[in-house]
């Protein structure tokens, strides 16, 4: 009897291991993609200038790259720089027009700063992602400089 339990017992064991397991490793991968969570800004230079705010319209220069946790500075393949392009980009704050991560991020800057924005999957592209240059649920990392804000503010 006792051997007949045992082997009951381990065959459940092995078949718990052999179901359950994959759900750990998975579940465990899936954290490691998430690392980050929460949007979070780096200032590098405060600025001078005036202080962007909900309902203006900003230029910026900017070089974004995919995130990699094992780059010494977490800045893995760049996909795309205003910069390169010899072209600021302009958009209204909080129009909803750009990723959450930019319309929360450049918020507060002042014109002449210099700030990293490190953007989770949630405040970027999701699980959807952009095509081929950017996977789903990619965290995404920002290098931004407030050039300028437009004096054609809306006024409500």
């Amino acid at each position: 009897m006792f051997r007949t339990q045992f082997v009951l017992n381990s065959s459940v064991v092995i078949l718990s291991a052999t179901f359950l397991l994959p759900l750990f490793v998975f579940a465990g991968n899936a954290q490691a993609a998430g690392s980050v969570t929460e949007l979070e800004i780096i200032d590098h230079k405060v600025g001078e200038g005036d202080e962007a705010g909900i309902g203006d319209t900003v230029n910026v220069h900017y070089t974004g790259w995919l995130y990699d946790e094992n780059a010494e500075d977490k800045k893995g393949r760049q996909f795309d720089s205003s910069h390169e392009r010899k072209a600021h980009f302009s958009f209204m704050l909080g129009a909803g027009r750009v990723i959450k991560g930019w319309d929360h991020g450049v918020r507060g800057m002042k014109v002449g700063g210099e700030r990293t924005l490190i953007i989770p999957p949630v405040m970027a592209y999701g699980s959807r992602g952009v095509g081929k240059i950017i996977p789903p649920d990619s965290t995404l990392i920002f290098d931004v400089e407030l050039v300028g804000i437009q004096a054609d503010k809306p006024h409500y």
